[in-house]
């Protein structure tokens, strides 16, 4: 499938995933509308950022920029009917799954209703192809390492990841009602600079060098399939060229949840290689220059111990190869956050 002469939708584009896929986009030349609805879960001084240095970077005036919300539907309607969107990749989502506990009906109103919307501008519109943001966090109580896109993700652990799981089965019911090609990615704790604030690298960079505690969880007993943000936007990048396609051997053996007899696929986006907690901050001390101080806390509700990502069916697919060790994307990421912390010390945005 070629991009060229396409219109690709980004929604979340001033989000950390987001602005990097529109950034990698429009270095293909590709048109891009974006929109984000710029809300305060975490400082706006970031996404401003965000969109500030893809506009920089956009040289040939192929990014549209709009302060949108996908839940209000009339107006993604009416830039759905103005820009006619080939390809639509859909990134906004109220994210966090801690913040999930305090303010549910945000999470039901972006990412039910908000995804509810896409899906019906997608079908209204003929779309050729939508990938859309799931998460690891739908493999919630599963025990079995490591995570397999076919094991079963019917017990999550948090609201967070319900409303993802939930947005896997909306997307497959539209895609065989209404033939739309869609693909699920399951993202593995995304990590690079211009990060989520509110994600552990940020918030124990931020903590490490300002020699405040940093909380531990479950005594540092956990670990996670840390990602680097380039090797995720490869992932959604390449899947952009390979339109989903059902699965014609779905019943003809025993059924792959995430295959189906319509045009939608689900795969897991990760290293492959998960971190113990401890390691994570050691190898950050190590970066940063200074030693983290460390408060042991006990597991917080809707966390999972470990996440662990099986990768071979993104490989088969468009073949998907991680290229950001661990080691040299702690060191990206940390030489990148003590240049910005020095820059924005008086601006902090954790």
């Amino acid at each position: 499938m070629s991009l060229k002469n396409k219109t690709i939708l980004v929604t979340g584009a001033a989000g950390f995933i987001g602005g990097a896929v529109v950034k990698n986009l429009i270095s293909q030349g590709i048109r891009i509308i974006g929109i984000d609805n710029m809300n305060s879960y975490y400082n706006k001084f970031l996404k401003k950022e965000r969109i500030k240095i893809i506009k920089e970077f956009d040289f040939e005036n192929s990014f549209t920029f709009y302060k949108l919300d996908i839940k209000n539907s009339n107006d993604i309607k009416e830039l759905f009917k103005k820009y006619r969107p080939n390809v639509v990749i859909n990134l906004a989502a109220q994210a966090g799954v801690r913040y999930s506990l305090q303010n549910p009906i945000s999470y039901l109103e972006s990412n039910l209703l908000g995804f509810l919307n896409i899906l019906e501008a997608s079908r209204d519109n003929n779309i050729e192809h939508l990938i859309y943001a799931s998460s690891s966090s739908v493999y919630g109580g599963n025990k079995i390492m490591p995570f397999d896109e076919n094991h079963s993700v019917d017990h999550p652990l948090s609201l967070y990841a319900a409303t993802k799981k939930s947005n896997e089965m909306m997307a497959h019911s539209y895609s065989h009602l209404f033939q739309i090609p869609s693909t699920g990615l399951r993202f593995f704790t995304v990590y690079g600079p211009y990060g989520r604030p509110d994600m552990a690298p940020m918030i124990f960079a931020d903590s490490i060098l300002r020699k405040k505690p940093i909380n531990v969880f479950n005594n540092g007993d956990m670990a996670r399939d840390f990602t680097f943000i380039d090797d995720v936007v490869d992932a959604i990048c390449k899947c952009c060229l390979k339109k989903t396609t059902a699965n014609l051997d779905f019943y003809n053996k025993k059924p792959e949840p995430s295959t189906s007899f319509a045009p939608h696929k689900i795969f897991n986006v990760g290293s492959s290689n998960p971190i113990n907690l401890l390691e994570f901050i050691e190898k950050l001390e190590y970066e940063l220059g200074v030693k983290a101080i460390k408060k042991m806390k006990p597991m917080q509700q809707g966390d999972v111990k470990s996440t662990f990502a099986d990768i071979n069916k993104l490989q088969k697919w468009i073949a998907y190869n991680p290229k950001t060790s661990f080691d040299k994307g702690i060191h990206i990421f940390a030489n990148w956050y003590k240049d910005y912390f020095q820059s924005n010390y008086y601006c902090p945005i954790i």
